[in-house]
């Protein structure tokens, strides 16, 4: 019973983590936003994403955190915090991980493919980024509660799907190497072993697995 406390505190504590983690990666692009807007949107002329430019591969790293208009990061914060608090909760150093895969993938992935000439900016390929890790992180983890908000997440941002078509005017290239990225950090960075067992542990039911994860979680 106290280990099992003791793995609730944990995950509590990270759960804790993450969600200041997101509110600092929030404050952050809207600080940017502000300073963005006063100079007429130059940042993210001069740090975004410009494909087949050389000099411009550095930002793949600036370009997440810099929009194009009020909208633009309004429509992008909901979904980056919901996504991310999600991707975040088990473990902020893993998180960590999955956010440069994505954000180099998605970057790249831009870099290659997007129209010359174009500026790329917008933290929406790391939302999908995200969106791709929380579907598949249960299923790679074997974690039932995972699963769960993989498909719940599947059924109430269904219309997220359709930013990975391409559309005019829209850095699609992002959002699909982000989600792709996202899919594959889910495999890079999955848990070796299910959570309570061994090599010499019976295989346990779904019904099991699923009290234990609520267990840990002290509910």
């Amino acid at each position: 019973m106290e280990a099992k406390g003791q793995t609730a505190e944990v995950m509590i504590a990270e759960a804790r983590k993450a969600f200041w983690v997101m509110v600092g990666f929030l404050a952050v692009i809207w600080l940017l936003q502000i300073a963005n807007w006063a100079s007429g949107y130059a940042l993210s002329y001069e740090y975004g994403d410009r494909p087949w430019d050389p000099a411009s591969l550095p930002n793949i790293v600036s370009s997440p955190f810099l929009h194009w208009s009020w909208a633009h990061i309004e429509a992008n914060s909901g979904p980056l915090f919901i996504f991310g608090f999600l991707s975040a909760y088990r473990g902020v150093r893993k998180f960590l991980g999955v956010t440069g895969l994505i954000v180099l993938v998605s970057g790249l992935g831009a870099w290659f493919t997007a129209a010359p000439g174009s500026v790329g900016a917008g933290a929406s390929g790391v939302v999908f980024g995200y969106f791709g890790y929380v579907l598949v992180r249960g299923a790679f983890d074997r974690h039932l509660i995972d699963i769960v908000v993989g498909v719940v997440m599947a059924l109430c941002f269904a219309y997220q799907f359709t930013g990975l078509l391409p559309q005019e005017g829209i850095g699609w290239q992002a959002h699909l190497f982000g989600f792709l990225a996202g899919v594959l950090g889910g495999w890079i960075f999955r848990d070796r072993r299910s959570p309570g067992t061994g090599p010499t542990a019976p295989p346990q039911s779904p019904r099991d697995a699923l009290l234990k994860e609520l267990d840990d979680l002290g509910l």
